[in-house]
């Protein structure tokens, strides 16, 4: 292709595929695989000594569907999920499915504020609960936003502060007050028939609504993206596709299934292909994700590199034997390239991915290939996704941009959200009168079609004039021996408007490092104004509970300790 050609392309592709996409409901599916892979495992969950094959994940998810009808469940009604990974949360998961009830995820980071606002904006009418998790007290939290609990009958819930809320089911073992117990609860299955459920599940459409996963935003309340069968069941089902999945592969899911990497990527992937689902630990912990690997012979690993670097650092790495592993998914943000490298060679994933998207976009838009180039995985988010359209356009004019040239990434296609829940405004903004969802990020397209991710628009710093992308100083920064982490942002600055501020993770064997250092090794080798003024050396940083590095955090905090406020 010559350079005139290149020039004049568009950064627009779409995802040429000969499988068609799926065509059916979650339910439908997932009653499909129970029935072609009855014995093959479905569910391995260390910490509850659950292992589950396809045919008795199918009775657990049916009896839980039915005790749910039970109670009075109705399609459309909203049913919210408040837990930590385990078996209840995948089982509940389907069973919502097949009633055709939206599954409301409600992050196990939330406390009283946020949750009070995702049950009431999303008219959640049965919520299922872990008691604790970490320093959260869920039933604590419960009983102080309705304390009504203390004297009414499970599911009779009349409250003040939760009026949509009617009933609580808690995944604890001891008896809460106004609350079903888990195991109770399942009782109530005897109420219902498995025939009542079928008849339900014969009525849905793919297209119908089936999940609300309530996005961190950075200002305002958290929208909730609402997601149909179609969208994640087919999100899920191409992905695995990518990574080669077969009934044989065996998955560790160590993120969180509150969020899509889990339960669309994770849950979905498997479920679509037969394959098994691992969860070492209700959250992330490196160590027992090396122990489930090697005693399950597990052949896929996802994470966000924050993850992966975690496990490549345990003090025993060296002892597991992870000979097994071939996939994954590296999701979250793009992986440095020394990162990648260790997980290659050091932990046997040879094909892994990066995966790109947003929860509006069930959540996977763009992805590296099995047997693409190394230097494809560290530098690109890879190409569209089967069945979706990328393009890359002007924030300004709204134009389609040539290829090369750096521009707002939209998405469109089946994956695309059907909209904000109960909030129209917002999905004006987000999704245009031509089905574009606009994502926010700044990215490049190359000539094969390859995306990279260069920021947000939101994070770009305008330093005198000059367009700073963080991504391309943190890419340098990474090439310092003693870095192995780094995130950049801007600040205020009274002369150019912006400076720069690096936040620097430092390797345990790292001598002494000041900023004046890291000033000198990066003058001569990036463009002076792109070499931070400041420098903050750091144990971690600021994140969500899905290891999203939040950088408007991370510019309040520079701001308020560098006296910047005014």
């Amino acid at each position: 292709m010559s350079n005139q050609t290149t020039l004049n392309t568009p950064s627009y592709t779409n995802g040429a595929s000969a499988q068609p996409l799926l065509g059916m409901t979650i339910g439908d599916k997932f009653d499909a695989t129970c029935a072609q892979y009855p014995d093959n495992d479905a569910l391995i969950v260390h910490f509850q000594n659950i292992r589950w094959d396809y045919r008795t994940l199918k009775q657990q998810v049916d009896n839980c569907a039915r005790a749910l009808l039970s109670l009075g469940v109705k399609t459309g009604d909203r049913v919210g999920m408040w837990s930590p990974n385990n078996a209840q949360w995948l089982v509940t998961q389907f069973a919502t499915a097949k009633l055709g009830a939206i599954l409301v995820n409600i992050n196990p980071a939330y406390r009283l504020h946020e949750l009070e606002y995702a049950l009431n904006q999303s008219g959640t009418r049965f919520l299922v609960t872990a008691d604790s998790f970490k320093a959260s007290n869920y039933t604590a939290m419960l009983l102080e936003l309705a304390p009504e609990l203390h004297h009414c009958e499970p599911g009779k819930l009349t409250s003040v502060k939760l009026p949509e809320l009617q009933c609580i089911i808690n995944l604890a073992d001891e008896q809460h007050p106004g609350m079903w117990r888990w195991a109770d609860f399942l009782e109530q299955a005897s109420h219902r028939s498995e025939a009542d459920v079928a008849e339900i599940q014969a009525t849905l459409q793919f297209d119908d609504p089936i999940n609300i996963q309530y996005t961190s935003g950075t200002t305002g309340f958290p929208k909730g993206a609402t997601l149909s069968h179609h969208n994640i069941l087919n999100n899920g089902f191409f992905v695995a596709e990518s990574m080669r999945f077969t009934d044989q592969d065996r998955l560790i899911v160590p993120v969180p299934l509150y969020h899509c990497f889990g339960m669309v990527m994770g849950n979905l992937g498997c479920i679509t292909h037969g394959a098994t689902l691992i969860y070492p630990t209700e959250g992330f912990e490196p160590r027992a994700v090396l122990e489930a690997v090697e005693k399950e012979k597990a052949t896929a690993l996802f994470g966000v590199p924050t993850m992966f670097i975690a496990e490549l650092g345990d003090e025993q790495f060296e002892q597991y034997d992870l000979s097994s592993l071939r996939t994954g998914i590296m999701a979250g943000s793009i992986c440095p390239a020394e990162v990648m490298k260790a997980v290659n060679s050091k932990m046997h994933m040879q094909e892994v991915q990066i995966a790109y998207g947003m929860t509006e976009t069930s959540p996977v838009s763009t992805q590296t290939a099995a047997d693409d180039p190394f230097d494809k995985r560290v530098s690109t988010v890879g190409r569209s996704q089967p069945h979706i359209e990328t393009k890359i356009i002007d924030p300004a004019s709204g134009q389609v941009l040539p290829r090369g040239e750096i521009g707002e990434l939209c998405t469109r296609g089946y994956s695309v959200m059907i909209g904000y829940w109960n909030n129209p405004d917002a999905t004006a903004e987000a999704i245009d009168d031509r089905g574009w969802m606009h994502s926010g990020d700044l990215a490049t397209m190359d000539e094969e079609g390859y995306v990279q991710i260069v920021g947000r628009i939101k994070d770009m710093v305008i330093r005198g004039g000059e367009n700073v992308y963080p991504k391309e100083v943190e890419e340098f920064l990474y090439t310092h021996p003693d870095i192995i982490d780094v995130q950049v942002t801007g600040v205020p600055d009274k002369k150019y408007g912006e400076e720069l501020i690096a936040w620097v993770k430092l390797s345990a064997d790292a001598g002494e490092i000041s900023a004046e250092n890291l000033q000198a090794f990066c003058k001569g080798k990036i463009t002076h104004f792109k070499i931070p003024r400041y420098f903050k050396f750091v144990d971690e940083f600021p994140m969500t509970v899905t290891g999203k590095i939040q950088k408007f955090k991370m510019r309040e905090i520079s701001i308020a300790e560098l006296g910047l406020d005014t």
